[in-house]
C-alpha cells in the first residue's frame, strides 16, 4: 500500500523498490497479498503488455480467492491504461466494472473519474453524466483538494464554453495543493486537449507542454505519447522521451545497488532481501555492467538520483 501511495506521488523509482521488497516478503512467507502497488504503478506507466499481463493475472487469482478489492484495483488500473492509450470504449467498460464491483469502496471513486473521461471521449455523454452524479456521492462530504479537484475535472469534461474553462482552472488550483504529480499532469493534459479543440492553440500548447514535460519526468510513457500527439496537432513538436540509465536497472537490481552503496555486505543484503550472497553478487555484476563501473565504491556517483524519503500522499 505504501508503494501505491508513493506511485500516486509520482516517485516511480521508489515505488518500484517497495514493490520488489513486497514481492520478496510474499515469496518468503507464502502470503497471497494482491499486488496493489504494482497495479497502480503499471497503470500510470502505461506500458501496455506488462500491465495487461499483471492485470489479467491479478483478476484470475483474486476471483479464485474471493479478493474483490484486488479485482476492483485491477479493473481501475485497466481503465487508466486504456485512457492513457486513447482506447476510450475499452476504458469505459473497465471503469464501469471497477465502479460497480464494490460501489462503497474508495476505488469506485477513482474508477468513476476514469469513466467520466472515457464516456466523454467515446461520445457517450449520458454515461459520463451518470458517472459524475455517482462520483459526487463520494466527494460531497469532504473539502479535501484531491476530492474537490476530481469532481471539478469531471464536471469540466462534460461542460462547454466559459464554464468548462473556469472548472478546469479551479481544478488545477485545487490539485496544485497536493503532491499528486500524475493527477496534476493528467489535468493539464485534459485542459490542453480541451483548449485545442476550442481553437485556442497557443493556450493549449502551454498546458500540453506542462503535461508532456511532467509525464516525461515522472515516467508515464503512454500519457507522454498522448500529450506528444496533442502537441503535434497543435502545431508544435515535442521531444519524445529518451531512455535513461535509471530505467535500465530492474527494481531488484536497484534495491541491491542502493543497499550496497549504503555499505551493506552481500550477506547482509541477502538476509534483508531473502537472497543468497551468491545471488546478490550475481545481481551486482549486472548492475556494474549497466552503470559502466567496476566496484561498489563507485555506486554513490553512478546511481541515478532517487528520493529515499517517502512523504505522505
Amino acid at each position: 500500500m505504501l508503494a501505491a501511495a508513493v506511485a500516486f506521488g509520482g516517485d516511480f523509482s521508489r515505488a518500484s523498490l517497495l514493490i520488489t521488497e513486497a514481492d520478496a516478503v510474499n515469496e518468503a512467507t507464502g502470503s497471497q497479498v494482491a499486488p496493489y502497488g504494482a497495479l497502480v504503478l503499471a497503470a500510470f506507466q502505461g506500458r501496455d503488455a506488462d500491465a495487461a499481463e499483471l492485470i489479467a493475472t491479478t483478476v484470475k487469482v483474486a476471483r479464485a480467492g474471493g479478493q474483490g478489492t484486488a479485482v476492483q484495483y485491477a479493473r481501475w488500473a485497466e481503465a487508466v491504461l486504456f485512457n492513457a492509450h486513447g482506447r476510450y470504449d475499452q476504458a469505459a467498460v473497465a471503469a464501469q466494472d471497477a465502479s460497480d464491483e464494490m460501489p462503497e469502496m474508495f476505488v469506485s471513486a477513482w474508477a468513476l473519474s476514469e469513466l467520466v473521461e472515457a464516456g466523454v471521449r467515446s461520445g457517450n455523454v449520458e454515461l459520463a453524466s451518470s458517472a459524475l452524479e455517482r462520483l459526487k456521492v463520494h466527494t460531497c462530504d469532504t473539502d479535501q483538494p484531491w476530492a474537490r479537484a476530481v469532481e471539478l475535472r469531471a464536471a469540466a469534461l462534460i461542460r462547454e464554453g466559459e464554464l468548462a474553462d473556469r472548472l478546469y482552472r479551479e481544478a488545477i488550483e485545487q490539485l496544485g495543493r497536493t503532491r499528486l504529480r500524475p493527477e496534476i499532469a493528467r489535468l493539464h493534459l485534459l485542459y490542453g486537449e480541451w483548449l485545442r479543440r476550442a481553437g485556442r492553440r497557443m493556450d493549449a500548447r502551454a498546458q500540453l507542454r506542462i503535461a508532456h514535460d511532467e509525464f516525461t519526468s515522472i515516467g508515464m510513457d503512454a500519457f507522454a505519447e498522448r500529450a506528444h500527439r496533442e502537441l503535434t496537432a497543435s502545431g508544435e513538436t515535442a521531444r519524445k522521451r529518451t531512455v535513461e540509465t535509471r530505467d535500465d536497472l530492474t527494481g531488484q537490481e536497484r534495491q541491491i545497488a542502493e543497499l550496497a552503496r549504503d555499505g551493506l555486505s552481500n550477506p547482509e543484503i541477502g538476509a534483508r532481501l531473502y537472497l543468497s550472497p551468491r545471488t546478490v553478487e550475481w545481481h551486482l555484476r549486472h548492475v556494474f555492467g549497466k552503470l559502466g563501473i567496476r566496484s561498489r565504491h563507485e555506486l554513490g556517483n553512478a546511481l541515478p538520483n532517487s528520493s529515499s524519503e517517502t512523504v505522505p500522499a
